[in-house]
C-alpha cells in the first residue's frame, strides 16, 4: 500500500485508511477509554471552536436564544412519541442504577433533546404571545455506535440543536428552511464545502418528523456526507407533550415544532472534502492557524526569532491567526512537513538572509507556485487577501470535483457506474422497498431531493414505476 514519507496511505489506495491515519497523525483526535468515544485534542477543538463561534453568532442574529437541558431523560419521555423512541431504540444508552441503588425509572442518556425540551415547552407556552419560542442548545449527545469512526460516528459527540415552537405550519416551515439556509451558508462560507440542500425521502426522515431537510457534501472518495439537518415536526411532539397555546380567539391550539442540528462530524467533512496525500488542508476561515511562521535560526540567531515574533504580532493585529514554531529541537524541514500535514493554509519561512532582504518566503498549502518572496512590511496588508483567495480556491476545487463525479443516470447500468465513484441523479418511485433494494445491491441511498433540481418525470431507475418526486433524486454511498 502506497505511503508517503510520513506513513500516510494514499487516498487512491485506501481512503478510509488515509482518513484514520491523518486525523491521528495531525493531532486532531485520540481514542477515548470507552469503546466508540473520542478525545478531541486542542488542535481539533480549535477547529470546532471556529465553526461553533460563527454558527452561534448567526443563530443568535436570527433571534434564537441559547439554553441548556439535562443530559439524563426519563425513559417514559421518549416512549411518549412512539416513532421517535422506535427510531432511536438501538442507539440508546440507559442508566438503571445510581447512588448505589436501582432507579425506579430508567434514565436515557440524551441522544437528542426533543422530548425533554417538549416537556419544558409545554410548561412555558400558554398564549399565542409566547410564540414563536426559539431555543438553541450546545451540548453533547450519546448514540451507541457499533462501527465508530472518529468525528463521523462516535458514541459521544458535540453539536448544537435548535428547537422551536410556532403558531402554525407556515411559520414552522419558514423556521425549518431558515435553519437549513444557515447550515448551507456556514458549510459554503466557512468550510468551503459546496453542499447540496434538499429534502429527505420518507424512508430517510428523522424519526417523528413530518419532513426532513439536509445539506449533503461530496467527499474526495465520491461518498456523501450529511452535514446538517433541519426537521419540521408538525404537531407530533406537541400532541405527545401537550404543547398548546391559546389563540387570539380564545381557542386552544397545538403548536408546530422544529428541530435542527450540526455536529462535530463537520470536522470529518472538512478533512475529507479538502485533504490530500500530504495530509490535511484547512480552509482559512476555519483553520486553527491561518499562518505559521518558521524562523530559521542556525547558530542561535536570536534576531530572526525576535523578528518572527514581531511579525506574528503585526499579523494578529491585522486579524490573521498566526503561530510561530520556534521549537529549537526540530529542524526547519521537519516543521515544514508537520505543518503541511496539519493543513495550515500558509507557511512563512524567515531566515537571516530573508531578514537582511526584508522579505519572508511564503508557501501556500495548495494552489501555489512554490516559494514566493514577500516583503515583510507588506504581509499584514496582503495576507488577508491571499487567505481569501485560498478560501475561494478550495471552494472552487471542491465544487469542480463534485460536479465531475455527479452524473445523470437513466438506466440501471448507468446508475451502478455513477454511484461507484460519486453521485447519480435519477428518477425514483419513492417506495421504501425499492430504496432498500437499491441499497442492498449498490450500498447507495437517496441522499436528498434537491431543492433546486429541475422538473423531471419518467420511470424509476430501478423498478420502472412512475417517479414520485417530479425531479431527479441524488443517490450515493454515504458516511
Amino acid at each position: 500500500m502506497a505511503r508517503d514519507e510520513r506513513g500516510v496511505t494514499a487516498q487512491s489506495e485506501d481512503f478510509a485508511a488515509w482518513y484514520n491515519e491523518v486525523v491521528f497523525k495531525a493531532g486532531l483526535v485520540d481514542r477515548g477509554p470507552a469503546k466508540g468515544t473520542m478525545v478531541i485534542r486542542p488542535y481539533g477543538y480549535r477547529l470546532w471552536e471556529q465553526l461553533q463561534s460563527e454558527l452561534d453568532r448567526r443563530i443568535k442574529a436570527t433571534g434564537h436564544e441559547n439554553a441548556y437541558f439535562p443530559l439524563l431523560i426519563p425513559e417514559s419521555y421518549l416512549a411518549r412519541e412512539a416513532e421517535h423512541v422506535e427510531g432511536f431504540a438501538p442507539e440508546l444508552a440507559v442508566v438503571t442504577h445510581a447512588g448505589g441503588k436501582e432507579l425506579e425509572e430508567a434514565l436515557v442518556v440524551r441522544p437528542t433533546s426533543e422530548t425533554i425540551i417538549g416537556e419544558m415547552m409545554a410548561k412555558w407556552i400558554s398564549s399565542h404571545r409566547d410564540l414563536p419560542l426559539l431555543l438553541n442548545q450546545w451540548a453533547n449527545v450519546v448514540r451507541w455506535e457499533l462501527r465508530p469512526r472518529m468525528f463521523l460516528r462516535t458514541t459521544e459527540f458535540l453539536w448544537q440543536e435548535g428547537h422551536t415552537a410556532h403558531i402554525d405550519a407556515d411559520d414552522a416551515h419558514r423556521e425549518t428552511m431558515l435553519a437549513l439556509d444557515l447550515y448551507h451558508e456556514v458549510a459554503r462560507d466557512l468550510a468551503a464545502m459546496p453542499v447540496i440542500a434538499g429534502e429527505k425521502t420518507p424512508g430517510e426522515r428523522f424519526a417523528g418528523a413530518v419532513a426532513t431537510y439536509t445539506i449533503e457534501g461530496m467527499m474526495r472518495d465520491g461518498r456523501a456526507l450529511q452535514a446538517g439537518t433541519s426537521h419540521y415536526m408538525g404537531t407530533n411532539f406537541a400532541t405527545a407533550f401537550d404543547i398548546r397555546y391559546t389563540g387570539e380567539e380564545g381557542r386552544e391550539e397545538l403548536c408546530h415544532t422544529t428541530s435542527w442540528g450540526m455536529s462535530t462530524r463537520m470536522i470529518g467533512g472538512v478533512v475529507m472534502t479538502h485533504g490530500d496525500d500530504k495530509g490535511l488542508v484547512f480552509p482559512p476561515r476555519l483553520a486553527p492557524h491561518q499562518v505559521v511562521i518558521v524562523p530559521i535560526t542556525r547558530g542561535g540567531n536570536t534576531a530572526v526569532e525576535e523578528a518572527a515574533q514581531q511579525l506574528a504580532g503585526r499579523l494578529r493585529g491585522a486579524g490573521v491567526r498566526t503561530h510561530v514554531d520556534a521549537r529549537p529541537q526540530l529542524t526547519p524541514g521537519f516543521k515544514y512537513n508537520e505543518w503541511e500535514m496539519r493543513g495550515v493554509p500558509i507557511r512563512l519561512e524567515l531566515g537571516p538572509r530573508d531578514l537582511e532582504a526584508g522579505t519572508a518566503m511564503m508557501v501556500k498549502r495548495l494552489g501555489g507556485e512554490g516559494k514566493q518572496a514577500v516583503a515583510i512590511d507588506a504581509l499584514p496588508t496582503v495576507l488577508p487577501g491571499i487567505l481569501d483567495e485560498f478560501q475561494d480556491y478550495l471552494l472552487a476545487r471542491a465544487t469542480a470535483f463534485r460536479d465531475e463525479h455527479t452524473h445523470p443516470a437513466d438506466t440501471w447500468d448507468e446508475f451502478v457506474a455513477a454511484v461507484a465513484t460519486g453521485w447519480a441523479l435519477s428518477l425514483h418511485c419513492g417506495a421504501p422497498a425499492c430504496e432498500a433494494d437499491i441499497k442492498s445491491v449498490t450500498a447507495a441511498t437517496p441522499r436528498c431531493i434537491p431543492l433546486e433540481g429541475n422538473p423531471a418525470a419518467g420511470a424509476c431507475v430501478r423498478c420502472g414505476a412512475a417517479s414520485a418526486y417530479g425531479k431527479r433524486v441524488i443517490f450515493g454511498r454515504a458516511y
